[in-house]
């Protein structure tokens, strides 16, 4: 339930922008893991239709979304996670990167975030 209530919030969110401001597509996003265990991150350089392998996760990137007036301002990134190699989903959804709790991936072991779209000014 409250994990609904927090898609719902994300998109009426994402809504609201779109309709304030003018937003870009990006060829990509720079996604972070932690593996909870270890104590260890990673920096997912993902392309806009492909995916990332992080510990038993496969991350997919459907798509990343910035202002076209201020591109390093914020990132929205559409992502679906799954076990590898089950190939069972794990979360599917869009994750914000001013706010990486808003709509999480929740799994015990890892945690997965939206840093960045890749832009041409974060090149």
């Amino acid at each position: 339930m409250i994990r609904a209530a927090a898609v719902f919030s994300l998109s009426a969110l994402i809504g609201t922008a779109v309709s304030a401001q003018d937003y870009v597509s990006a060829d990509g996003a720079m996604m972070r893991g932690l593996d909870k265990v270890n104590g260890e991150t990673q920096d997912l350089d993902i392309a806009t239709g492909g995916s990332a392998i992080f510990g038993d996760l496969r991350v997919r990137l459907g798509g990343c979304r910035y202002p076209a007036d201020n591109p390093s301002g914020e990132a929205f990134a559409f992502v679906t996670i799954e076990k590898v190699p089950s190939q069972e989903q794990v979360f599917e959804g869009w994750m914000m990167a001013s706010a990486p709790a808003l709509n999480a991936l929740d799994h015990p072991r890892y945690d997965v975030w939206a840093l960045r779209c890749k832009t041409p000014a974060a090149e």
